[in-house]
């Protein structure tokens, strides 16, 4: 595998877009892109039927529900995200140890019965739009870092593969959880973006030199006039990343 391709699997696209029709126009636009984000917008538009006409492209589907309820609920939950041949899934950690581990064992059941290949489960801390104000307004601790890392703890304590938080976290979630912990970093921004409503933000080149596993991004590519010349520059950007690192990040 070439260090193009394997690059490639770090960049997540995100497809914040609201119909089937875009999002797989650009799917097929982003050739050498490897994997896509489905968000609440898009699955409640086009359900799952969407998530396999992305697979039957040969790209894989991280589906971002962040699902939060019940523990049988959340689990039940996930076996169809299985059944979907989702490749990522997202949970909330704040929903507590049992509504994890709950859905880490049906991902696993599920999988063994499907005989396919588990889902990354992966648990999302602190939402990237959220600041320490916004978090002293919903009763949580208002140092954000520090929230993160209690909740990536008990991500980790009750199964699941990794976490999603913001780029700014991610070199303590390492250090504190190791490097088999992943890491997904939303709030992805190349310097020539603009932030929009995301507030912890960094740029791809960073968050891979931090230790990310998996970065999304969605505007700077699908809002570019060339989505596909969008995703070549970054991928030049993450080259220069790999090509100076010759530890825990190179590829």
């Amino acid at each position: 595998m070439n260090k193009t391709s394997d690059l490639a699997k770090k960049i997540i696209v995100a497809l914040d877009v609201g119909s089937k029709e875009k999002a797989l126009l650009l799917v097929k636009q982003l050739e050498e892109a490897r994997v896509f984000k489905v968000g609440l917008r898009l699955f409640s538009a086009e359900g799952p039927s969407l998530l396999q006409e992305i697979k039957n492209l040969g790209r894989n589907v991280f589906l971002d529900l962040k699902l939060h309820d019940i523990p049988n609920t959340v689990a039940d939950a996930v076996r169809v995200a299985v059944r979907h041949n989702a490749f990522m899934l997202t949970l909330h950690s704040s929903g507590g140890r049992e509504m994890m581990q709950r859905a880490a064992e049906a991902a696993a059941e599920e999988a063994e019965k499907k005989g396919t290949t588990k889902p990354l489960l992966l648990a999302v801390t602190i939402l990237t739009s959220l600041k320490d104000e916004q978090l002293r307004e919903i009763g949580m601790e208002e140092d954000t870092l520090n929230q993160v890392l209690k909740l990536a703890k008990l991500a980790k304590q009750a199964g699941v593969d990794g976490i999603v938080c913001s780029p700014q976290e991610i070199e303590i979630v390492k250090r504190e959880l190791g490097e088999d912990f992943l890491v997904v970093a939303p709030g992805i921004r190349p310097s020539w973006a603009a932030a929009h409503d995301q507030k912890r933000i960094l740029t791809p080149l960073l968050a891979i030199q931090k230790g990310a596993d998996f970065l999304v991004i969605g505007r700077p590519i699908i809002a570019a006039e060339s989505p596909q010349e969008a995703y070549l520059k970054i991928m030049e950007e993450l080259e220069g990343a790999v090509d100076t690192s010759h530890g825990k990040n190179s590829v």
